[in-house]
């Protein structure tokens, strides 16, 4: 086997690895008793800490270890975010169901309050990767983090507008609500947009990864970030597919108490089919 068939192998190896094993292992922390979350968090904000300080240490090497290193600290990053969320600690002013009736601009709005503080820290953590990475030889780490921005925004905006699985399994019992901003219905508009806008991008970064006058680094480097966005597309796909794609991360649900839902009638549980 060539050395840059190696790279490739080693490098989506670790990719798929850490996608799966990092959503489980979140799945199954939110999922457990809330007496959990303040501890959960404060290892998550160490966890944090360390990831910036990966980013800034390595911004510099151009070494095959160091794209890994880039790598994996803007995926902590990025974790500590979903653990914010998910755990209740980041969401936004609104944390209530949509209201029936609510259509158009109005519920865009009304969905946005829903995660308004959580899109606030995206923003700050992506101005820290970029101040830590900034001027250095090392950029994987920043364009993870691009990566994991732009695809879960555009996951979002899918979501809202409607797609035939929503997932709303991995949402823990006090996100509920989020449910009632979910739209479901076969595909929307933006869907192919989006899946052929990420393909386009991600051709050239799995060209430059299999480029035989790319370093071991830029080699390494590229395949990482191909293979996060080409598992971003795959995902994007979970949305439409009639397949269950969550039973991937099934033992990370394990930690979830079953949720009593009582007869009243609920606007959270009722979504809007077109």
């Amino acid at each position: 086997m060539s050395d840059i068939a190696q790279t490739l192998l080693a490098a989506l190896g670790f990719t798929v690895f850490a996608w799966w094993f990092s959503t489980g292992v979140i799945l199954h922390l939110v999922g457990l008793r809330r007496t959990t979350f303040s501890w959960t968090m404060l290892g998550a904000s160490v966890m944090l800490l360390f990831a910036l300080t990966g980013l800034y240490a390595s911004r510099d090497h151009t070494s095959v270890a160091s794209a890994y290193c880039g790598f994996t600290c803007a995926l902590l990053v990025w974790a500590w975010q979903e653990v914010a969320f998910l755990l209740g600690f980041v969401t936004g002013p609104r944390r209530s169901a949509c209201e029936r009736g609510v259509r158009g601009g109005r519920r865009a709005w009304h969905a946005f309050q829903t995660v308004q503080h959580h899109e606030l820290g995206l923003l700050l953590l992506g101005i820290a990767v970029f101040a830590a990475t900034a001027g250095g030889a090392n950029q994987t780490g920043w364009w993870t983090f691009v990566i994991l921005w732009t695809m879960r925004q555009s996951a979002k905006l899918n979501i809202f507008l409607g797609v035939r699985n929503l997932n709303e399994s991995f949402l823990p019992a006090h996100l509920k609500y989020l449910g009632s901003y979910f739209r479901q219905h076969w595909m929307n508009p933006l869907f192919p947009l989006s899946v052929t806008a990420a393909t386009l991008f991600a051709v050239p970064l799995w060209q430059a990864a299999l480029s035989p006058a790319a370093t071991p680094f830029e080699a390494t480097a590229a395949a990482l970030n191909a293979g996060l966005l080409s598992l971003a597309i795959l995902e994007h796909w979970f949305l439409v597919l009639p397949l269950p794609f969550d039973k991937l991360w099934q033992w990370g649900l394990r930690s979830r108490e079953p949720v009593t839902v009582t007869a009243e009638p609920a606007a959270n549980v009722e979504l809007p089919s077109r």
